[in-house]
């Protein structure tokens, strides 16, 4: 049987800092302390945002602001509670919210 759920995905840079610390940690650190059921970091090879600027791995497996996207996962009321306490981490970044079927 499945259950609904939502997923929340954000969008950042690899570079984002929050308080000296990479930005993708910070949250993934807040997510776990809000109870989040689960939240996953996914390092991307090449990608551009709103400011059309390419970000990509460079040669020699030289990072260059590569896009890293976060994935959370929980029911909708969680999530849209976490997004405030966030939010201000990486105000930059993109997010958005995702129906998906969890499958059990």
């Amino acid at each position: 049987m499945s259950q609904p759920r939502k997923m929340l995905v954000i969008y950042l840079d690899e570079t984002d800092k929050y308080r000296s610390v990479p930005a993708y940690e910070a949250v993934v650190r807040k997510l776990l302390q809000l109870e989040i059921a689960g939240a996953t970091v996914l390092a991307g090879i090449m990608g551009f945002g709103s400011h059309h600027q390419m970000h990509r791995k460079h040669l020699l497996g030289v990072p260059d602001d590569r896009p890293v996207v976060i994935t959370a996962i929980d029911e909708e009321e969680k999530l849209r509670n976490a997004v405030p306490q966030i939010r201000p981490m990486i105000p930059e970044a993109l997010m958005i919210f995702m129906e998906i079927e969890v499958m059990e």
